[in-house]
């Protein structure tokens, strides 16, 4: 399988890891509110679509903020 530049870590790095938390994040939110209900499935996915398209740009926008903060404080090996 052909890998993909290494120019594009950053933004799968974003992605991913946007997607996955707010896959998580959103299920807990949305389970907390309705329970087992009906809704939950269609109302969690909706949610989770809205939560991925703010959290993933925002990530890739504010984590190398992160990374240099967190740097200053982390002696480096």
């Amino acid at each position: 399988m052909k890998k993909l530049p290494a120019r594009y870590h950053r933004r799968a790095l974003a992605l991913g890891t946007s997607f996955f938390m707010t896959f998580l994040v959103s299920g807990v939110a949305t389970y907390r509110v309705l329970g087992w209900d009906k809704k939950m499935l269609t109302t969690w996915m909706a949610s989770w679509m809205i939560s991925w398209a703010i959290a993933a740009p925002t990530m890739y926008f504010v984590m190398p903020l992160v990374r240099r903060t967190i740097d200053r404080f982390i002696e480096q090996a």
